[in-house]
């Protein structure tokens, strides 16, 4: 075979089979970028986790927090119909002050 001969037969294996490398190279590109999609996504999932984590702690901690002392500052336990259940904490101030109020009753006046 001539030397002509076998750089028409490269061309024409070329010229054949260059839709496969393009598709090859491009599938190529396109998995390396969906794994660093695929990372970018599990970290950013992670992050999720963590502020979703971090933001139902501090919730409860603020959730206990408004139930103690909701019912000092506000009615904030509404139900039907219009029945206000005061917070523990008011009960708290309200049965400290019956029992302060019985104790100074009951004291006698000493001569």
């Amino acid at each position: 075979m001539s030397k002509s001969a076998s750089n028409a037969l490269v061309l024409i294996i070329l010229l054949v089979t260059f839709p496969l490398w393009i598709g090859l190279a491009g599938g190529l590109f396109g998995l390396a970028i969906g794994l660093f999609g695929a990372v970018i996504g599990i970290i950013a999932g992670f992050f999720g986790i963590l502020g979703g984590i971090l933001g139902a702690m501090l919730g409860a901690i603020a959730e206990v927090f408004n139930w103690i002392f909701g019912g000092v500052f506000s009615w904030s336990g509404h139900y039907f119909p219009h029945v206000y259940f005061p917070r523990p904490f008011t009960v708290l101030l309200i049965v400290l002050a019956i029992v302060w109020l019985t104790r100074s009753r009951k004291k006698e006046v000493k001569k």
